[in-house]
Protein backbone atom coordinates (compact mmCIF):
# COMPACT_ATOMS: atom_id res chain seq x y z
CA UNK A 1 0.00 0.00 0.00
CA UNK A 2 1.59 3.42 -0.80
CA UNK A 3 0.92 6.01 1.62
CA UNK A 4 0.42 9.37 0.18
CA UNK A 5 0.13 12.98 1.65
CA UNK A 6 -3.16 13.54 0.07
CA UNK A 7 -5.58 14.60 2.66
CA UNK A 8 -8.77 16.71 3.51
CA UNK A 9 -7.76 20.20 3.76
CA UNK A 10 -8.89 21.38 7.32
CA UNK A 11 -10.60 24.61 5.67
CA UNK A 12 -13.20 22.14 3.66
CA UNK A 13 -16.81 23.52 3.27
CA UNK A 14 -19.79 22.04 1.64
CA UNK A 15 -21.83 24.75 -0.12
CA UNK A 16 -24.95 24.59 -2.09
CA UNK A 17 -28.10 27.08 -2.58
CA UNK A 18 -26.58 29.63 -0.03
CA UNK A 19 -25.48 27.01 2.41
CA UNK A 20 -22.30 26.70 3.82
CA UNK A 21 -21.20 24.07 6.10
CA UNK A 22 -17.78 23.87 7.42
CA UNK A 23 -16.58 20.13 8.60
CA UNK A 24 -15.07 19.51 12.08
CA UNK A 25 -11.23 18.13 12.51
CA UNK A 26 -11.29 14.33 11.23
CA UNK A 27 -8.25 12.30 10.81
CA UNK A 28 -8.43 12.49 7.48
CA UNK A 29 -7.31 16.02 7.61
CA UNK A 30 -3.40 15.01 8.63
CA UNK A 31 -1.47 13.81 5.96
CA UNK A 32 -0.64 9.85 6.25
CA UNK A 33 2.44 9.66 7.68
CA UNK A 34 2.59 12.74 9.23
CA UNK A 35 2.60 13.40 13.00
CA UNK A 36 -0.49 15.10 14.48
CA UNK A 37 1.08 17.46 16.54
CA UNK A 38 3.51 18.77 13.69
CA UNK A 39 0.38 19.70 11.10
CA UNK A 40 -1.55 22.93 11.01
CA UNK A 41 -4.54 21.31 11.52
CA UNK A 42 -3.43 20.19 14.66
CA UNK A 43 -2.48 23.85 15.46
CA UNK A 44 -5.82 25.39 14.59
CA UNK A 45 -7.58 22.80 16.40
CA UNK A 46 -5.16 23.36 19.34
CA UNK A 47 -6.06 26.69 19.52
CA UNK A 48 -8.12 27.49 22.95
CA UNK A 49 -11.56 28.29 23.10
CA UNK A 50 -12.56 31.08 24.72
CA UNK A 51 -16.19 31.79 25.89
CA UNK A 52 -16.64 34.37 28.09
CA UNK A 53 -20.06 34.39 30.27
CA UNK A 54 -21.63 37.50 32.52
CA UNK A 55 -24.19 37.40 35.08
CA UNK A 56 -25.42 40.79 36.41
CA UNK A 57 -26.75 41.43 39.87
CA UNK A 58 -23.73 39.60 41.43
CA UNK A 59 -24.32 37.20 43.95
CA UNK A 60 -25.89 36.46 47.43
CA UNK A 61 -22.70 35.36 48.82
CA UNK A 62 -20.79 38.75 47.82
CA UNK A 63 -22.30 40.41 51.06
CA UNK A 64 -21.91 40.43 54.51
CA UNK A 65 -23.88 37.54 55.48
CA UNK A 66 -23.88 35.77 52.50
CA UNK A 67 -19.80 35.58 52.61
CA UNK A 68 -19.71 34.04 56.07
CA UNK A 69 -22.56 31.62 55.47
CA UNK A 70 -20.54 30.37 52.38
CA UNK A 71 -23.20 31.42 50.22
CA UNK A 72 -21.09 32.16 46.83
CA UNK A 73 -17.11 30.62 47.62
CA UNK A 74 -16.37 27.65 49.46
CA UNK A 75 -15.42 28.16 52.89
CA UNK A 76 -11.99 26.21 52.06
CA UNK A 77 -9.25 27.48 49.96
CA UNK A 78 -7.02 25.01 48.24
CA UNK A 79 -8.25 21.34 46.07
CA UNK A 80 -10.35 20.45 49.37
CA UNK A 81 -13.36 22.38 48.86
CA UNK A 82 -17.08 21.79 49.87
CA UNK A 83 -19.62 23.07 46.97
CA UNK A 84 -22.61 22.30 48.95
CA UNK A 85 -23.19 25.62 50.20
CA UNK A 86 -22.84 27.21 47.49
CA UNK A 87 -24.32 28.53 44.12
CA UNK A 88 -21.44 26.72 42.86
CA UNK A 89 -22.71 23.11 43.78
CA UNK A 90 -23.91 22.38 39.78
CA UNK A 91 -20.34 22.21 38.92
CA UNK A 92 -19.22 19.40 41.65
CA UNK A 93 -18.98 16.96 38.50
CA UNK A 94 -16.85 19.02 36.80
CA UNK A 95 -14.62 20.25 39.69
CA UNK A 96 -11.27 19.38 38.70
CA UNK A 97 -12.36 21.71 35.61
CA UNK A 98 -12.81 24.63 37.60
CA UNK A 99 -11.15 27.16 38.92
CA UNK A 100 -12.64 29.31 41.52
CA UNK A 101 -11.00 32.78 42.35
CA UNK A 102 -13.07 34.70 44.93
CA UNK A 103 -13.16 38.34 46.69
CA UNK A 104 -11.38 40.36 43.52
CA UNK A 105 -13.13 43.84 43.30
CA UNK A 106 -13.82 45.75 39.79
CA UNK A 107 -12.79 49.61 40.97
CA UNK A 108 -13.60 50.12 37.00
CA UNK A 109 -17.20 49.64 37.32
CA UNK A 110 -17.23 52.32 41.11
CA UNK A 111 -18.47 55.79 41.04
CA UNK A 112 -14.98 58.05 40.70
CA UNK A 113 -17.31 61.35 40.27
CA UNK A 114 -20.05 62.95 42.34
CA UNK A 115 -22.39 62.26 38.73
CA UNK A 116 -21.50 59.31 38.65
CA UNK A 117 -23.48 57.97 42.20
CA UNK A 118 -26.25 55.80 41.79
CA UNK A 119 -25.26 54.79 37.89
CA UNK A 120 -23.82 51.41 38.87
CA UNK A 121 -26.53 49.13 36.90
CA UNK A 122 -25.29 51.30 33.73
CA UNK A 123 -21.54 51.43 33.96
CA UNK A 124 -20.68 48.17 35.31
CA UNK A 125 -20.84 45.77 32.12
CA UNK A 126 -19.04 47.54 30.10
CA UNK A 127 -16.35 47.07 32.83
CA UNK A 128 -16.51 43.15 32.91
CA UNK A 129 -13.94 42.21 30.59
CA UNK A 130 -12.17 45.87 29.94
CA UNK A 131 -11.34 46.79 33.26
CA UNK A 132 -11.37 50.23 32.21
CA UNK A 133 -13.90 53.08 33.75
CA UNK A 134 -15.94 54.35 30.93
CA UNK A 135 -17.01 57.86 30.07
CA UNK A 136 -19.72 59.30 31.59
CA UNK A 137 -21.95 60.33 28.48
CA UNK A 138 -25.46 59.67 26.61
CA UNK A 139 -24.29 60.77 23.48
CA UNK A 140 -21.99 59.21 20.48
CA UNK A 141 -18.30 60.53 22.96
CA UNK A 142 -18.72 56.87 24.35
CA UNK A 143 -14.77 55.43 25.54
CA UNK A 144 -14.32 52.53 27.69
CA UNK A 145 -11.72 49.70 26.63
CA UNK A 146 -11.11 46.63 24.27
CA UNK A 147 -12.41 43.82 26.20
CA UNK A 148 -9.99 40.45 26.95
CA UNK A 149 -12.17 38.59 24.44
CA UNK A 150 -11.46 40.61 21.52
CA UNK A 151 -7.46 41.19 22.29
CA UNK A 152 -7.46 37.32 22.15
CA UNK A 153 -9.80 37.51 18.74
CA UNK A 154 -7.61 39.87 17.04
CA UNK A 155 -4.41 37.73 18.19
CA UNK A 156 -5.41 34.20 16.89
CA UNK A 157 -9.04 34.55 15.67
CA UNK A 158 -8.26 36.34 12.68
CA UNK A 159 -7.05 32.98 10.51
CA UNK A 160 -11.04 31.56 11.49
CA UNK A 161 -14.15 32.40 9.39
CA UNK A 162 -15.51 34.53 12.07
CA UNK A 163 -12.97 36.11 14.26
CA UNK A 164 -15.32 36.10 17.22
CA UNK A 165 -19.20 36.00 17.85
CA UNK A 166 -21.23 38.33 20.70
CA UNK A 167 -24.29 37.23 21.99
CA UNK A 168 -27.10 37.76 24.69
CA UNK A 169 -30.09 36.37 26.04
CA UNK A 170 -32.28 39.80 26.67
CA UNK A 171 -32.99 42.28 24.54
CA UNK A 172 -29.92 45.14 23.96
CA UNK A 173 -30.59 49.30 23.23
CA UNK A 174 -27.25 50.23 21.38
CA UNK A 175 -28.65 53.67 20.91
CA UNK A 176 -29.36 56.74 23.01
CA UNK A 177 -29.20 56.99 27.06
CA UNK A 178 -30.05 54.51 29.85
CA UNK A 179 -30.27 56.69 33.00
CA UNK A 180 -27.69 58.44 35.36
CA UNK A 181 -26.10 59.96 32.15
CA UNK A 182 -24.48 56.53 30.04
CA UNK A 183 -25.38 55.67 26.79
CA UNK A 184 -27.32 52.21 26.88
CA UNK A 185 -23.96 50.85 25.06
CA UNK A 186 -22.48 50.63 28.54
CA UNK A 187 -25.59 48.66 30.37
CA UNK A 188 -25.78 46.31 26.94
CA UNK A 189 -22.03 45.66 25.81
CA UNK A 190 -19.24 42.92 27.52
CA UNK A 191 -17.22 42.87 24.15
CA UNK A 192 -15.40 46.36 22.68
CA UNK A 193 -13.06 45.65 19.55
CA UNK A 194 -11.69 49.32 20.45
CA UNK A 195 -12.65 51.98 23.22
CA UNK A 196 -14.65 53.55 21.20
CA UNK A 197 -16.21 50.48 19.32
CA UNK A 198 -19.00 48.38 21.27
CA UNK A 199 -19.92 45.17 19.58
CA UNK A 200 -23.72 44.39 19.02
CA UNK A 201 -25.26 41.39 20.47
CA UNK A 202 -27.06 38.99 18.26
CA UNK A 203 -30.10 37.56 20.43
CA UNK A 204 -31.77 35.49 18.54
CA UNK A 205 -30.68 31.54 17.54
CA UNK A 206 -31.69 31.75 14.20
CA UNK A 207 -29.93 34.74 13.21
CA UNK A 208 -26.63 33.01 15.18
CA UNK A 209 -27.30 30.12 12.73
CA UNK A 210 -27.32 31.40 9.83
CA UNK A 211 -24.18 33.45 10.12
CA UNK A 212 -22.74 30.15 11.64
CA UNK A 213 -23.92 28.22 8.13
CA UNK A 214 -24.79 30.18 5.72
CA UNK A 215 -28.24 29.81 5.61
CA UNK A 216 -30.22 31.06 2.99
CA UNK A 217 -29.46 33.01 -0.27
CA UNK A 218 -32.45 35.27 -0.07
CA UNK A 219 -34.97 36.10 2.30
CA UNK A 220 -37.07 34.49 -0.03
CA UNK A 221 -35.50 31.28 -0.28
CA UNK A 222 -34.90 31.20 3.75
CA UNK A 223 -38.91 31.78 3.95
CA UNK A 224 -39.54 28.74 1.57
CA UNK A 225 -37.37 26.71 3.19
CA UNK A 226 -39.06 27.29 6.87
CA UNK A 227 -42.26 26.69 5.26
CA UNK A 228 -41.14 23.46 3.57
CA UNK A 229 -39.92 22.50 7.50
CA UNK A 230 -36.51 21.42 5.35
CA UNK A 231 -33.04 21.73 6.77
CA UNK A 232 -30.49 23.26 5.39
CA UNK A 233 -28.84 19.71 4.89
CA UNK A 234 -31.16 18.76 2.70
CA UNK A 235 -29.26 20.69 -0.33
CA UNK A 236 -25.69 19.25 0.69
CA UNK A 237 -26.96 15.55 -0.10
CA UNK A 238 -24.86 14.77 -2.82
CA UNK A 239 -21.54 17.23 -1.03
CA UNK A 240 -21.82 15.12 2.01
CA UNK A 241 -21.97 11.48 0.49
CA UNK A 242 -19.08 12.44 -1.36
CA UNK A 243 -17.32 13.79 1.78
CA UNK A 244 -18.33 10.24 3.02
CA UNK A 245 -16.83 8.27 0.47
CA UNK A 246 -13.37 9.41 1.61
CA UNK A 247 -13.77 8.75 5.19
CA UNK A 248 -12.53 6.00 7.18
CA UNK A 249 -15.02 4.41 9.66
CA UNK A 250 -14.14 6.49 12.66
CA UNK A 251 -14.49 9.58 10.87
CA UNK A 252 -17.92 8.84 9.21
CA UNK A 253 -19.11 8.23 12.82
CA UNK A 254 -17.77 11.82 13.81
CA UNK A 255 -19.14 13.73 10.48
CA UNK A 256 -22.13 11.86 11.52
CA UNK A 257 -22.22 13.09 14.76
CA UNK A 258 -21.61 16.91 13.34
CA UNK A 259 -24.27 16.70 11.25
CA UNK A 260 -26.96 15.38 13.76
CA UNK A 261 -25.85 17.89 16.20
CA UNK A 262 -26.51 20.56 13.19
CA UNK A 263 -29.91 18.94 12.57
CA UNK A 264 -31.14 18.80 15.57
CA UNK A 265 -30.29 22.66 16.80
CA UNK A 266 -31.85 23.36 13.65
CA UNK A 267 -34.94 21.39 14.35
CA UNK A 268 -35.13 22.68 18.03
CA UNK A 269 -35.18 26.16 16.51
CA UNK A 270 -37.90 25.64 14.07
CA UNK A 271 -39.77 24.21 17.03
CA UNK A 272 -39.21 27.39 18.67
CA UNK A 273 -40.55 29.40 15.35
CA UNK A 274 -43.55 27.14 15.18
CA UNK A 275 -44.64 27.57 18.66
CA UNK A 276 -44.08 30.99 19.10
CA UNK A 277 -46.18 31.90 15.14
CA UNK A 278 -48.96 29.58 16.93
CA UNK A 279 -50.79 32.29 18.45
CA UNK A 280 -50.48 31.04 22.20
CA UNK A 281 -49.64 33.63 24.64
CA UNK A 282 -46.07 34.49 25.32
CA UNK A 283 -43.48 35.15 28.27
CA UNK A 284 -41.78 37.49 26.31
CA UNK A 285 -43.94 38.94 23.36
CA UNK A 286 -41.67 41.86 22.51
CA UNK A 287 -38.88 38.81 21.37
CA UNK A 288 -37.93 37.56 18.00
CA UNK A 289 -39.96 35.14 16.68
CA UNK A 290 -37.19 32.30 17.13
CA UNK A 291 -36.32 33.51 20.78
CA UNK A 292 -37.64 30.89 23.40
CA UNK A 293 -39.45 32.15 26.16
CA UNK A 294 -37.79 29.44 28.26
CA UNK A 295 -34.59 31.04 29.65
CA UNK A 296 -32.79 27.70 30.11
CA UNK A 297 -33.99 26.74 26.32
CA UNK A 298 -32.66 29.77 24.86
CA UNK A 299 -29.20 29.39 26.83
CA UNK A 300 -28.79 25.96 25.53
CA UNK A 301 -29.23 26.45 22.63
CA UNK A 302 -26.98 29.03 22.39
CA UNK A 303 -24.48 27.22 23.89
CA UNK A 304 -25.36 23.90 21.39
CA UNK A 305 -24.23 26.96 18.55
CA UNK A 306 -21.00 27.21 20.40
CA UNK A 307 -20.28 24.14 20.45
CA UNK A 308 -21.19 23.45 16.57
CA UNK A 309 -18.75 26.33 15.63
CA UNK A 310 -15.64 25.20 17.90
CA UNK A 311 -16.15 21.79 16.24
CA UNK A 312 -15.78 23.43 12.95
CA UNK A 313 -13.40 25.87 13.81
CA UNK A 314 -15.68 28.69 12.20
CA UNK A 315 -14.69 30.98 15.57
CA UNK A 316 -12.48 30.30 18.54
CA UNK A 317 -13.89 33.48 20.59
CA UNK A 318 -17.95 33.78 21.55
CA UNK A 319 -19.10 36.30 24.49
CA UNK A 320 -22.41 35.40 26.40
CA UNK A 321 -24.45 38.50 28.42
CA UNK A 322 -27.10 36.19 30.34
CA UNK A 323 -29.19 39.28 31.52
CA UNK A 324 -28.93 42.97 31.56
CA UNK A 325 -28.42 45.04 34.74
CA UNK A 326 -31.97 46.13 36.52
CA UNK A 327 -33.85 43.07 34.47
CA UNK A 328 -36.82 41.85 36.63
CA UNK A 329 -37.28 38.92 34.64
CA UNK A 330 -38.67 35.89 37.15
CA UNK A 331 -37.05 32.25 36.18
CA UNK A 332 -39.87 29.59 37.50
CA UNK A 333 -37.47 26.75 36.95
CA UNK A 334 -35.63 28.01 39.48
CA UNK A 335 -38.17 27.91 42.40
CA UNK A 336 -38.25 31.95 42.63
CA UNK A 337 -41.41 33.44 42.25
CA UNK A 338 -40.15 37.04 42.46
CA UNK A 339 -38.27 38.84 39.99
CA UNK A 340 -34.29 39.23 39.59
CA UNK A 341 -33.52 42.68 40.28
CA UNK A 342 -36.22 43.20 42.90
CA UNK A 343 -34.71 39.70 44.63
CA UNK A 344 -31.61 41.37 44.30
CA UNK A 345 -31.90 43.86 46.84
CA UNK A 346 -32.54 41.24 49.74
CA UNK A 347 -31.70 44.02 52.71
CA UNK A 348 -28.90 42.05 54.14
CA UNK A 349 -31.80 39.73 55.47
CA UNK A 350 -30.87 35.87 55.37
CA UNK A 351 -34.63 34.84 54.07
CA UNK A 352 -33.91 37.24 51.15
CA UNK A 353 -30.83 36.23 50.71
CA UNK A 354 -31.60 32.57 50.16
CA UNK A 355 -34.13 33.34 47.53
CA UNK A 356 -31.13 35.40 45.49
CA UNK A 357 -28.80 32.55 46.26
CA UNK A 358 -31.49 29.87 44.50
CA UNK A 359 -31.28 32.39 41.31
CA UNK A 360 -27.28 32.00 41.52
CA UNK A 361 -27.48 28.53 41.90
CA UNK A 362 -29.87 28.46 39.02
CA UNK A 363 -28.15 30.77 36.67
CA UNK A 364 -24.86 28.68 37.49
CA UNK A 365 -26.47 25.49 36.78
CA UNK A 366 -26.66 26.50 33.10
CA UNK A 367 -22.89 25.99 32.71
CA UNK A 368 -22.75 21.99 32.90
CA UNK A 369 -24.68 21.24 30.16
CA UNK A 370 -21.75 23.82 27.76
CA UNK A 371 -19.03 21.50 29.82
CA UNK A 372 -20.73 18.47 29.10
CA UNK A 373 -21.36 18.95 24.99
CA UNK A 374 -17.42 20.40 25.26
CA UNK A 375 -16.36 17.11 27.20
CA UNK A 376 -18.48 14.94 24.93
CA UNK A 377 -16.67 16.15 21.36
CA UNK A 378 -13.54 14.88 20.12
CA UNK A 379 -10.49 17.02 19.79
CA UNK A 380 -7.18 15.21 18.41
CA UNK A 381 -6.53 13.15 20.89
CA UNK A 382 -8.31 14.87 23.38
CA UNK A 383 -11.60 17.05 23.61
CA UNK A 384 -12.90 20.41 23.51
CA UNK A 385 -13.28 20.81 27.06
CA UNK A 386 -9.79 20.18 27.32
CA UNK A 387 -8.84 22.67 25.08
CA UNK A 388 -11.39 25.59 26.03
CA UNK A 389 -11.46 28.36 28.52
CA UNK A 390 -14.94 29.32 30.31
CA UNK A 391 -15.22 32.67 32.00
CA UNK A 392 -18.59 33.19 34.37
CA UNK A 393 -18.62 36.32 36.49
CA UNK A 394 -20.05 39.48 37.81
CA UNK A 395 -18.41 42.87 37.62
CA UNK A 396 -21.38 43.44 40.96
CA UNK A 397 -20.94 42.13 43.82
CA UNK A 398 -23.47 42.51 46.77
CA UNK A 399 -26.47 43.62 44.53
CA UNK A 400 -28.05 45.17 47.54
CA UNK A 401 -25.61 48.03 48.08
CA UNK A 402 -24.33 48.18 44.00
CA UNK A 403 -21.02 48.05 45.20
CA UNK A 404 -18.20 45.57 43.00
CA UNK A 405 -16.55 44.25 45.70
CA UNK A 406 -16.23 40.03 46.75
CA UNK A 407 -17.36 39.17 42.99
CA UNK A 408 -18.62 35.95 41.50
CA UNK A 409 -15.77 34.23 39.35
CA UNK A 410 -15.01 30.91 37.98
CA UNK A 411 -13.02 29.90 34.73
CA UNK A 412 -13.68 25.95 33.94
CA UNK A 413 -11.95 24.15 31.04
CA UNK A 414 -8.04 23.41 31.04
CA UNK A 415 -7.21 26.11 28.58
CA UNK A 416 -5.31 23.29 26.55
CA UNK A 417 -3.20 22.13 29.29
CA UNK A 418 -2.22 25.55 30.53
CA UNK A 419 -4.79 25.37 33.48
CA UNK A 420 -4.89 22.47 35.90
CA UNK A 421 -8.32 23.41 37.57
CA UNK A 422 -9.68 21.79 40.88
CA UNK A 423 -9.11 24.84 42.87
CA UNK A 424 -10.04 27.76 44.81
CA UNK A 425 -8.11 30.61 45.18
CA UNK A 426 -9.12 33.33 47.77
CA UNK A 427 -7.57 36.50 46.47
CA UNK A 428 -6.21 39.17 49.31
CA UNK A 429 -8.69 41.85 50.09
CA UNK A 430 -8.98 44.47 46.87
CA UNK A 431 -6.95 42.80 44.65
CA UNK A 432 -8.34 43.83 41.24
CA UNK A 433 -10.35 41.69 38.92
CA UNK A 434 -7.79 42.91 36.48
CA UNK A 435 -5.20 40.62 38.10
CA UNK A 436 -7.03 37.61 37.17
CA UNK A 437 -7.99 39.01 33.61
CA UNK A 438 -4.16 39.07 32.64
CA UNK A 439 -3.16 35.81 33.97
CA UNK A 440 -5.86 35.04 31.61
CA UNK A 441 -4.73 36.67 28.86
CA UNK A 442 -1.08 35.27 29.56
CA UNK A 443 -2.73 31.04 29.70
CA UNK A 444 -4.55 32.03 26.74
CA UNK A 445 -1.06 32.98 24.98
CA UNK A 446 -1.14 36.39 24.51
CA UNK A 447 2.10 38.40 26.07
CA UNK A 448 0.83 41.47 28.38
CA UNK A 449 2.25 43.56 30.63
CA UNK A 450 -0.71 44.93 32.32
CA UNK A 451 -4.28 44.89 31.37
CA UNK A 452 -7.03 47.51 32.85
CA UNK A 453 -5.88 48.44 36.56
CA UNK A 454 -4.13 45.37 36.84
CA UNK A 455 -0.80 45.30 39.58
CA UNK A 456 0.06 41.64 39.27
CA UNK A 457 -0.86 38.44 37.31
CA UNK A 458 -2.33 36.23 39.76
CA UNK A 459 -1.12 32.75 39.82
CA UNK A 460 -3.93 30.33 38.63
CA UNK A 461 -2.05 27.10 39.28
CA UNK A 462 -1.12 27.51 42.93
CA UNK A 463 0.20 24.59 44.57
CA UNK A 464 -1.97 23.48 46.59
CA UNK A 465 -1.71 19.48 47.90
CA UNK A 466 -5.37 17.93 46.81
CA UNK A 467 -6.62 15.85 49.72
CA UNK A 468 -8.48 12.56 48.97
CA UNK A 469 -11.24 10.76 50.57
CA UNK A 470 -8.76 8.05 51.84
CA UNK A 471 -6.72 10.47 53.07
CA UNK A 472 -9.08 12.17 55.12
CA UNK A 473 -10.39 8.73 56.88
CA UNK A 474 -6.60 7.96 57.70
CA UNK A 475 -6.37 11.18 59.47
CA UNK A 476 -3.63 12.39 57.10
Amino acid sequence: MVITKKHLSRRTVLKGMGVTLALPFLDAMVPAGTAWAKTAAARAAGRTRLVALEMVHGSAGSSQLGMTLNMWAPAAAGRDFDLSPTSLQPLEPFREYVTIVSNTMDHAAEAWSAPEVGGDHFRSSATFLTQVHPRQTEGSDIHAGMSLDQIYAAEYGQDSAIPSLQLCIEPVDQAGGCDYGYACVYTDTISWASPTQPLPAIRDPRAVFNQLFGSGGTPEARAARRAQNASILDWLTVQIGDVKRQLGPGDRQRFDGYLTDVREIERRIQNVEARNRSGELRNLPEAPVGVPDSFHEHVHLMMDLMAAAFQADLTRVFSLKLSRDASSRVYPESGVGSGFHPASHHQEKEDKLRVLQKINTYHVSMIPYLLAKLKSLPEGDSNLLEQSLVIYGSPMGDSNLHNHRRLPLFLAGHAGGRLRGHVHIKAADDTPMANVWLSVLRTLGVEKEKFGDSVQAMDLNPSFAATTAADRREGN
